[in-house]
Parts: C-alpha cells; sequence; structure tokens
C-alpha cells in the first residue's frame, strides 16, 4: 500500500495547455517564431530548459531570454490562472487523504508559481506538501523535484511512495528516483511513452486512479 502519493501538476491534476501554450506562443513570436497553440501542447509537462532547446533550438543567451518572456507572461502577466482542475480531482483527492495516505505535488512548474496555481484552482488544501522548480536553475527536472520530496519528507522509504503523472517526463523521474508511477492518460502524454518508460499502470480516467493504490 503506497503511503505516499504524489501528483504531477500540469496535465494531471489541471488542465493548463492554454496559459502555458499562449505563453510558449508569445516567447516564440519575440523571436520571429510563428506557431499555432495547438503545436506547442508539447511544453505542457517538460521543463522550459529541455522543451525550447529540444524543439527550437534555443541555446545560451537566447534561451535565457525566451524562459524569461515566458515567465513574464505566465507569472505576471496571468498566464499561470488559465487552467481548471480535472473533473473529479477534489473527490479523488479527499478519498486519498480520508485512507490516511500522504498527498504532495511534484511538478517542474516553478514552485511559486504551482503553490500560487494550486490555492487560485482550490486545490491547495489537499496537499501535505508542494514541490516545484527552482528559477535559479538548480532543481529543473522532475528527478530533481522528487529527490527534494524525499529531503524535506524525511526520506520515506521508496517503495511505499508513488509518482502520478501524465507524461513520459513525469514515468522516467519516477524511475530514476526507484519509485513506482500510475500514467494518466486524460492529460498529454499518450499510452505508448508511458508504457516504454515502465510505468507500473495506466489509468484512463480520474476515477480510476484510485484503483491502484
Amino acid at each position: 500500500m503506497y503511503e505516499y502519493v504524489l501528483f504531477d501538476l500540469d496535465g494531471t491534476l489541471s488542465d493548463t495547455s492554454a496559459g502555458v501554450t499562449k505563453g510558449v506562443q508569445l516567447a516564440l513570436k519575440a523571436f520571429g517564431i510563428e506557431a499555432d497553440l495547438s503545436e506547442l501542447t508539447k511544453f505542457i509537462g517538460p521543463p522550459l530548459t529541455y522543451s525550447f532547446p529540444a524543439f527550437y533550438g534555443f541555446a545560451g543567451e537566447e534561451l535565457d531570454k525566451v524562459i524569461e518572456i515566458f515567465r513574464g507572461y505566465y507569472v505576471n502577466g496571468g498566464g499561470m490562472y488559465d487552467n481548471r482542475p480535472y473533473d473529479g480531482l477534489h473527490e479523488l483527492l479527499d478519498k486519498i487523504h480520508k485512507d490516511g495516505r500522504k498527498l504532495a505535488v511534484a511538478t517542474s512548474k516553478l514552485e511559486d508559481a504551482a503553490i500560487d496555481v494550486l490555492n487560485r484552482n482550490g486545490l491547495a488544501g489537499h496537499f501535505d506538501m508542494i514541490c516545484g522548480a527552482l528559477a535559479d536553475g538548480t532543481r529543473t527536472t522532475k528527478q530533481d523535484v522528487l529527490e527534494s520530496f524525499f529531503v524535506r519528507a524525511g526520506n520515506p522509504d521508496r517503495s511505499k511512495v508513488v509518482l502520478v503523472g501524465d507524461t513520459a517526463f513525469d514515468a522516467a523521474g519516477a524511475k530514476a528516483v526507484g519509485i513506482d508511477c500510475i500514467g494518466v492518460l486524460y492529460g498529454f502524454g499518450t499510452r505508448e511513452e508511458l508504457e516504454a518508460e515502465g510505468v507500473r499502470y495506466i489509468a484512463p480516467t480520474v476515477e480510476q486512479i484510485y484503483d491502484y493504490l
């Protein structure tokens, strides 16, 4: 039985696609790159330090600048509030809490932004801990964020910890730190990428997550 249940944020707890894709579109436009919002959902989930180089070849000072423009819109321009919790999440989190398990968030989003988002959309109160990335670059990947959770939680038994996430980045991060992962199909990843990273279970719906706990 899992004692700690960790959730990714973007694409797992909330549909953040509108705010993220608009921010990326604006940042790319500053460099003369036009992109439809439908092309930019691939930015949801992975760290920006991965996505901008991987998808558009940014590096060095230009990478720093494009991320700065994105965060200017997302954090200060209100983009991070352009999201909604997936249906059934409040009920699921209540059930998990009533079982006596501890709940945490592990996201590649900046930690301060994640806390703000979860407070705004009413989900923050469900969680014992919210762990995210740091703007100084010392904590960026899902593996980094998960390791920070273990430090802050007093290093619990990893066989008692599970991560719920929607992309291969979540699954790979879980594998790297030695915990199970439940992949969900209602977010932005695919069954194929989740299976390729060796997730323990796959839940097509919010309600089915509970079956694997």
